[in-house]
């Protein structure tokens, strides 16, 4: 196995095997006192701590940085909505806002340490307020994006008996069809100026809330996440992550890949329902003291994007491929990115024509980087690797990823197999914990000593992973994974539609975009899919 990283990129003497051996001696220990404790722990060369909260341990200390040192001068969550509105908060006031709604939380909604909970919001200052307020809590977090459908949601809701949920006015109508059929839903969260029957009302809950809440006291392995994630057969998956795995798990993203600091402002654009937003949006940048800057847009327009990036000093940019597609067809010399200076993607590859039309014009590489829901990032480009077009990148702290053929034998440099990570007898603390209810499915991302990805991929001589596809029908479009069984049942509840299969075309925009094969009443159509499912009847 080659060396992950250049020695000064990883700012350490260990090498990869050191790591990895350190790796899986970590054992439970105390938390640690300081910030600069936790780059140890990512990187191997400190105990995991049997107690940890991301809210309490990292958000908190932060606000007491700030309160002494007067720095990080930047604030913590700079939101704005293109319209005039705009929201800034410190680590102090974030703090302070979210204690508010841990008692929201544990006061009028009823809900307990080990309660989940499904937020379905956009890109607004509350989705952040929840997700601390659930940290606080010891409440699950299951976040969804807003593309969700009345019957994605009571899936949902159905498989992970959750007691409250928390959504919008245009989706709340999506809910109330379905919350009859969902005995475990005790609580419906509404984030409006409006008033709604049989909803709480957020901003009333948070108005008359105290600030007064002491964190709860949580294990690294305590549940903390539950994200649904696509797969080929069946409906969704849920995907546990811990109080470890989320928050420890990702401090080596931020501070490498990304390459944070307290003085740098992040604009990452993941939809709130994926682990991206996660990564970008939370834990990545706020375990560096970075600044998170949103921009509320409800979909990606070029020219809004690149005027965002002129106006505000963002200096870390995050996005799908397909974002990057669409802007660079703008000519991006007009523009002046006066305090842009890293630039990541991911999510699917990126076009090495695009990442050239991007370098020619705004004189920045994108550094891309590689992983799933399950274990987090996997592997990337490094602020001061040599970047290759087309790859991922170098196996990323503390992951050894290999190319395994099918009975778990590694293959040699530039052979086609299963990416995968090398496992000992325990799993690494970064994994999640489960799929939940689902001991079988859980086993069978083992084989061997490896932990199968379920994406096929090579490795150069020089340790640069190549991605081929996935070993599954997954489709990836604009960084979506869509699972081909999701779309066939929804088409087949046409009346008109006898069979349905879908499979993916590529686009060039998109990556990839669903491709329909139905049969209806004897009469086989095929088109492509894009946000809708566009039936052709037969006359």
């Amino acid at each position: 196995m080659k060396i992950l990283l250049e020695i000064q990129v990883l700012r350490s003497p260990w090498s990869i095997q050191t790591l990895y051996r350190l790796f899986h001696q970590c054992r439970k220990t105390f938390a640690p006192l300081n910030l600069s404790d936790y780059e140890a722990i990512g990187r191997c060369e400190q105990e995991v701590p049997e107690y940890f909260n991301f809210a309490g341990d990292v958000l908190d200390k932060w606000s007491q940085i700030e309160k002494e040192r007067k720095e990080p001068s930047n604030p913590a969550l700079w939101w704005i909505n293109g319209k005039g509105g705009e929201r800034k908060w410190s680590f102090e006031e974030l703090g302070f806002e979210s204690r508010k709604v841990a008692n929201v939380l544990s006061g009028p909604c009823g809900l307990q340490r080990g309660d989940r909970i499904i937020v379905i919001l956009p890109r607004i200052p509350e989705w952040w307020l929840l997700n601390t307020a659930c940290m606080r809590t010891g409440v699950v977090f299951i976040p969804g994006t807003t593309q969700l459908t009345a019957k994605d949601i009571c899936y949902r809701l159905l498989a992970s008996k959750a007691k409250c949920i928390v959504t919008i006015d245009e989706l709340a109508p999506a809910v109330d069809s379905v919350a009859s059929k969902c005995q475990f839903l005790k609580t419906k969260l509404i984030v409006s100026e409006s008033r709604r029957a049989e909803w709480l009302n957020f901003s009333d809950l948070f108005k008359a809330a105290s600030a007064v809440h002491n964190c709860v006291k949580t294990r690294s392995q305590d549940p903390m996440t539950i994200y649904f994630t696509s797969g080929t057969t069946g409906f969704p998956k849920m995907v546990e992550h811990s109080y470890g795995s989320f928050g420890l798990g990702f401090f080596i993203c931020g501070r490498y890949w990304m390459n944070l600091t307290p003085s740098d402002i992040v604009w990452n654009m993941s939809d709130t329902g994926w682990i991206k937003a996660a990564i970008g949006n939370v834990f990545g940048p706020w375990f560096q003291g970075t600044c998170v800057f949103v921009h509320a847009m409800p979909q990606f327009d070029p020219k809004v994007i690149l005027n965002t990036l002129c106006r505000y000093p963002v200096t870390t940019l995050c996005s799908a491929p397909t974002l990057y597609r669409m802007l660079v067809q703008h000519d991006l010399t007009r523009y002046a990115f006066k305090t842009l200076k890293h630039c990541l993607s991911g999510g699917e590859p990126v076009n090495p024509e695009v990442m050239e039309q991007w370098k020619s014009q705004t004189g920045l590489n994108i550094y891309e980087a590689y992983g799933q829901t399950e274990v987090g990032m996997i592997c990337g480009n490094m602020k001061g690797m040599k970047i290759k077009p087309g790859s991922l990148g170098k196996a990323a702290p503390p992951y050894d990823v290999q190319i395994i053929d099918e009975k778990g034998s590694v293959l040699p440099p530039g052979k086609e197999g299963d990416i995968a990570i090398k496992i000992d007898a325990k799993r690494p603390f970064t994994f999640f914990t489960r799929y939940v209810d689902d001991p079988v499915k859980t086993a069978s991302t083992i084989r061997g000593n490896f932990y199968i990805t379920g994406d096929r991929g090579s490795m150069d001589e020089d340790g640069y992973i190549w991605f081929m596809g996935r070993s599954d029908d997954v489709i990836i479009s604009s960084g979506y994974r869509i699972g081909p069984f999701e779309v066939e049942s929804a088409l087949i509840e046409h009346p008109a539609v006898v069979e349905s299969a879908v499979v993916s075309s590529p686009d060039p925009i998109r990556g990839e975009v669903i491709s329909d094969h139905s049969s209806i009443h004897e009469v086989i159509v095929f088109h492509s899919l894009g946000s809708e499912c566009v039936l052709m009847h037969k006359v």
